[in-house]
């Protein structure tokens, strides 16, 4: 592992790139086990850890194709950059209206790279869908989104990442969070960013408060090492979740701007922990 923080080419609010060292610093674990993550989101985490062995599962199947696609070579650096420049150009010229295109081109074939592209031009990097599955993030209003710079930019991340999967032994794979803790042993590692409760973004569809107990349960009965990465609390709220169901787990603290607004008094610090639970 490098100082220098891994950024992967997808955005997603919450994404935990400034808390990368904090958790680097905590997470201690067996070299030889497996690294799971039941929900991967960017993969920002992974990305950062390096692990030899990787189990990194999503229910978003447009996440997981696109680093499928990066993993064997299907999608790499110069076939991003030809796309990116093709419809960003389009783009400059028609504005709102094509990314509308766009949008409804991708909810009918499900392309990573248009995934990609909807990503990085839709408004304020969300990820999210209706109830008929249907991506419905709208446009951020900047038809010369797609600078020589930004596409750069973006194609770097995507070798950055492509170079980080090389000679590892990592699965990327779709489907529901409880898979990942199928088969795990005392040596292998869960590390776990679930939703925030009863806060449907529609990226997946909303994580009830029942579905976070369930979490819980799984987290201490499973013989792996688990980390948990969640808020604690603010000057406003207090996640009496964690209280209750993550007490006797070591928690570790790190201050942290979850929100950064454009004016100060809108920027509120959050306490974020790592809820460990080591050498079950």
């Amino acid at each position: 592992m490098s100082n220098k923080v891994i950024i992967p080419p997808i955005k997603c609010q919450g994404i935990k790139t400034k808390l990368i060292p904090f958790i680097i610093e905590h997470v201690k674990r067996p070299q030889d086990g497996l690294w799971i993550e039941p929900f991967v989101g960017t993969g920002v985490v992974a990305f950062n850890i390096a692990p030899k062995r990787a189990l990194l599962t999503d229910k978003n199947q447009y996440i997981i194709s696109l680093y499928q696609g990066i993993q064997n070579g299907a999608i790499n650096s110069q076939t991003v950059r030809e796309f990116l420049e093709y419809h960003g150009g389009i783009l400059e010229q028609h504005g709102g209206e094509y990314y509308k295109e766009m949008r409804d081109t991708f909810n009918k074939n499900g392309d990573p790279l248009y995934f990609l592209f909807l990503n990085r031009a839709d408004f304020n990097g969300m990820i999210r869908f209706n109830r008929q599955g249907k991506f419905n993030v709208p446009f951020c209003q900047k038809p010369n989104r797609f600078s020589k710079a930004y596409i750069t930019k973006i194609c770097n991340q995507v070798a950055g990442i492509a170079q980080v999967m090389q000679g590892k032994e990592w699965t990327f794979a779709c489907g529901p969070w409880q898979k990942a803790f199928c088969g795990v042993t005392e040596n292998d590692y869960i590390y776990l960013d679930p939703p925030y409760i009863g806060r449907d973004t529609s990226y997946v569809g909303e994580w009830a408060e029942s579905d976070a107990i369930t979490l819980a349960e799984y987290s201490h009965q499973t013989p792996a090492n688990v980390c948990l990465s969640m808020w604690k609390e603010n000057e406003f709220r207090r996640n009496e979740h964690l209280f209750q169901y993550w007490n006797d787990f070591t928690w570790y603290e790190q201050e942290h701007f979850y929100h950064i607004g454009a004016k100060e008094a809108n920027r509120h610090p959050m306490i974020e922990i790592l809820a460990v639970k080591q050498g079950a």
